[in-house]
């Protein structure tokens, strides 16, 4: 059995003896409950055995907490391998993937009956290259793997549902990841026009605890064969699984933020990979991560004909923010919207539909970059991010420093123009709702993020001024887009910042009535980069190649494998120092977390220590991975050994934020 311990020397099965009284209930994948070291655990028991090889005095079960199989043997082969990729240990990853039990919700009678098959449809599909291929491949039983390349202003719930029909029609079971509750909303009714409503579960953490079990025990039952939810459902127990779906795969809300943090996207295809079935990563999009699939030949591209891209898209213009083009537009200066910005809102406002303007989100961590041409500061040494110390140098202002390395750089001249001059790359949105209303008085106004995100909005002539990422649907399409501040998105101290910025642009730009019925979208940013390029000609599977090609070059996942060590300095000394490291192994750091970055608490990391946090980031090459997360783990088993090592650590395999 897996004793469910918090404790990496601990990670590993323990051998117990089954009393009479609970050898019939006592099934592989139950929950038990044993006396370990004086006190009563909870646990899984893993398999019966006549033998053991432990030599000593055997205990016994204490008592089986329910005869019902929570813990299958494919779900158990997942954790096993989730927790070696991310130097984790099985008890946390068996808290992600089991929900906590409800014993009013298990008595309840069982689901039966067979539902009606569904109708599989593939007009929606036979717009992209062997989508209709795609789909006969999944109804004859089949499992293709495909990287699926969305195309602006696709219905994409209606072609996952699509995907999630033809596999059930060929009488197997789907499982669909998404980011957040309002994507779920969407495919849970796509899915429920095509299906039979009582093969859907839904899965995520809004439901109340007992909800959320209910239907996860409909999963494991097999009464339901379609899975969608958020996170966690990587996880889900599907019966006869032939489908896994990852939708939007960059956005971080697919990040695990509990140990050993793993990402949905990994989760769902190391499912795939281990167990044979089909897998689709879609997204408007593309990451690097997505790319690499395709480069290895894991999985194919899924794109629709360069025609029919450019019938789908709206018309794009890019802006140079620049101070010259700034003089020559006074409102923009007051207002950060340029004229041709205003004139398309005002035509998509006279045409009787919505025009949406996207602003970044606050908060995101200053850093620096070139004042001239706002190319980001980079380290000389790694290529890490450069920002300025917390303490003040001589100087009285301090020089430059790699967050990721701690290298100074007091002679910091740009790649790019050659000058020396740094600024800080900051945003100012706050009042952007207010100077629209100013500006097109009469029109409503409505705003999108923080603690009030819209979901959707009424067809019909309104500005809509949303955060990033909380963008709402229209019936019918937006009439233009506005994408503001760019250069405070492509600014950000963050390896990702271009991926990033390039998804939230495309998932607006996607919202856009095409070119042919007047639809447009101004990006306020340097035209000549190379990811408003890619916004203009539409070609995110461009930029991703691009963007690994330069990832390789300068030795970043997912090209390498990396991992970040946060802790107290003493105690990631004892970790390293514990460490039998590849011999390809490159140290960076330490360098200290800044205050935003410390670990949150109930993470893993200690929430007593109130001294200084440091990170230490591992790099090997992509081969090395298995071996660095062994020897991080083994290393973590060593150290939490001790009794005289009371700091904790927080270990992160390839972590989404480096720097």
């Amino acid at each position: 059995m897996v004793p469910l311990l918090a404790l990496a020397h601990l990670d590993r099965d323990f051998d117990y003896l089954v009393p009479v009284e609970w050898d019939e209930a006592a099934q592989p994948g139950v929950r038990v409950r044993v006396r370990f070291a004086g006190r009563l655990v909870d646990g899984f028991l893993i398999e019966r055995r006549a033998t053991t090889d432990h030599p000593g005095k055997l205990g016994f079960l204490d008592k089986v907490v329910s005869p019902e199989v929570v813990l299958t043997p494919e779900v158990a082969d997942l954790v096993t391998a989730v927790a070696a990729r991310y130097a984790g240990t099985r008890s946390d990853v068996l808290r992600l993937a089991v929900p906590p039990r409800h014993a009013r919700v298990e008595a309840q009678a069982r689901t039966s009956g067979a539902p009606p098959a569904p109708t599989v449809t593939s007009d929606g599909w036979a717009r992209y290259r062997f989508g209709s291929e795609f789909l006969v491949a999944l109804t004859e039983g089949r499992a293709p793997r495909a990287v699926w390349q969305a195309l602006p202003g696709e219905d994409w719930p209606a072609r996952l549902a699509d995907l999630a029909a033809a596999t059930v029609a060929a009488g197997r079971g789907v499982m669909i990841v998404v980011p957040d509750q309002r994507d779920l909303d969407r495919v849970e009714a796509a899915c429920h026009d095509v299906l039979d409503p009582a093969v859907v579960s839904v899965l995520s953490a809004g439901l109340g605890p007992a909800e959320r079990y209910r239907r996860w025990l409909a999963v494991a039952r097999g009464a339901a064969r379609v899975v969608v939810g958020t996170r966690s459902a990587a996880f889900a127990p599907v019966h006869d699984l032939a489908l896994t779906v990852v939708w939007d795969d960059g956005d971080e809300s697919l990040t695990e933020p509990r140990a050993p943090y793993p990402h949905a996207r990994d989760v769902a295809l190391l499912r795939a990979h281990r167990t044979g079935t089909a897998a689709v990563v879609g997204g408007f999009a593309r990451t690097a991560e997505a790319q690499a699939l395709v480069e290895s030949g894991w999985a194919r591209d899924l794109l629709a004909a360069r025609d029919t891209v450019r019938a789908a898209a709206p018309r794009i213009t890019a802006l140079a923010d620049s101070e010259h083009a700034l003089v020559r537009d006074p409102a923009a200066r007051a207002a950060r919207i340029p004229a041709v910005a205003f004139a398309a809102a005002r035509t998509a406002l006279a045409a009787g539909r919505p025009v949406l303007v996207q602003v970044p989100r606050r908060g995101y961590v200053p850093s620096l970059a070139c004042g001239k041409c706002r190319t980001p500061a980079r380290c000389r040494r790694c290529h890490g991010p450069l920002a300025l110390p917390s303490a003040p140098g001589a100087d009285g202002v301090g020089s430059p420093t790699c967050r990721w390395c701690g290298t100074a750089d007091a002679a910091y001249s740009c790649p790019t123009c050659g000058s020396r001059a740094l600024r800080a790359t900051v945003i100012g949105a706050g009042r952007t709702a207010e100077e629209l209303g100013r500006a097109f008085s009469g029109v409503t106004v409505r705003q999108s993020g923080g603690s009030s995100v819209l979901a959707s909005v009424p067809a019909g002539p309104s500005l809509v001024v949303a955060t990033v990422g909380a963008e709402p649907v229209v019936p019918g399409g937006y009439g233009a887009a506005l994408l503001l501040d760019g250069w405070a998105m492509l600014g950000r101290a963050d390896l990702r910042a271009a991926e990033q910025t390039l998804r939230r642009w495309m998932a607006v730009a996607a919202s856009v009535i095409p070119a042919s019925d007047g639809g447009e979208v101004v990006v306020v940013a340097e035209a000549d980069l190379p990811v408003v390029q890619a916004l203009i000609r539409w070609d995110p599977a461009g930029h991703a190649a691009a963007e690994l090609a330069e990832r390789a070059e300068v030795g970043f996942p997912p090209a390498v494998h990396m991992a970040a060590v946060d802790g107290a300095p003493d105690a990631v000394r004892a970790l390293l120092d514990a460490a039998r490291l590849p011999a390809e192994t490159v140290t960076l750091g330490p360098v200290d977390l800044p205050a935003g970055e410390r670990p949150p608490v109930g993470s893993d990391a200690a929430d007593e220590a109130t001294g200084p946090i440091e990170r230490v980031l591992l790099r090997v090459p992509r081969r090395s991975g298995s071996a660095l997360a062994r020897a991080l783990a083994d290393a973590r088993a060593v150290v939490g050994a001790k009794k005289s090592a009371t700091s904790a650590l927080r270990v992160q395999v390839d972590p989404l934020r480096i720097g």
